[in-house]
């Protein structure tokens, strides 16, 4: 039988400490909330080691005792992130409703956190172990709904794509004060329409009616009308 190949090392897989050296002043946790605090203040470029070990009153040069890198330090952010989702939700219920609410979820950690979307767009990013229990999580929600693994991945995928994508349109109307701008877009969207040019347009604007509010109770109902749109589809269930 061949050798399996070991698995790719992760901050996880060394302990918080090594058998020698001086008894650790902080744990991984307590410099990961550090961490945190600044992203959240600041944004994820204010997260740097320098500026973590100033936070936490100590010299860069200790942080490395912890962890090795930058980028170890935005994985232990990214799992304590996904620590914060509960997953204590029966997995035998309908399947729909149970994606949905991790998708709220995903989303309301999105918008407590605006950095997580840009730390989610890295390359090479390693699921930690609250993010293996998420994914193992929503796989048991789906587990009697149609499709095949792979499609099932892919909707999970899709849950955190819409949850990051909702949540970055709402951070960016908050810091605009958009909705004067949405309603001047439907104006002129609706002025386009009545010239009879588009008629398709004046169609699907004649059905809708009005377009809807920017308040959070029109932007959970619209992200919820997605998810509940294009899951069942993803996933091959017939119409009902």
């Amino acid at each position: 039988m061949a050798d399996r190949e070991p698995r790719p090392a992760t901050v996880w897989s060394r302990p918080e400490r090594g058998a020698r050296g001086p008894a650790p002043e902080r744990s991984r946790a307590q410099i990961t909330e550090a961490a945190l605090a600044l992203a959240d203040a600041d944004g994820l470029a204010a997260v740097s080691m320098r500026a973590l070990a100033q936070r936490l009153g100590t010299g860069p040069a200790s942080l490395y005792r912890y962890v090795g890198s930058r980028d170890e330090l935005l994985d232990l952010m990214a799992d304590a992130v996904a620590a914060e989702l509960d997953l204590s939700g029966a997995e035998g219920g309908d399947w729909l409703d149970g994606l949905v609410g991790l998708a709220l979820q995903s989303r309301a950690a999105h918008v407590r956190h605006p950095w997580l979307a840009d730390l989610n767009d890295r390359r090479g990013e390693v699921l930690g172990p609250h993010a293996i229990d998420y994914l193992d999580h929503a796989l048991g929600v789906l587990a009697h709904a149609p499709g095949t693994a792979a499609q099932k991945l892919e909707a999970i995928g899709l849950v955190g794509a819409l949850a990051a994508l909702f949540a970055r349109r709402e951070a960016a109307a908050a810091a605009a004060g958009d909705p004067p701008g949405r309603a001047a877009q439907a104006a002129r969207l609706a002025a386009v329409a009545a010239e009879g040019r588009h008629p398709h347009l004046l169609a699907a604007l004649t059905s809708a009616g009005a377009p809807p509010g920017a308040g959070p109770a029109d932007r959970d109902a619209l992200f919820v009308r997605l998810l509940r749109r294009l899951l069942p589809a993803m996933l091959g269930q017939e119409p009902a």
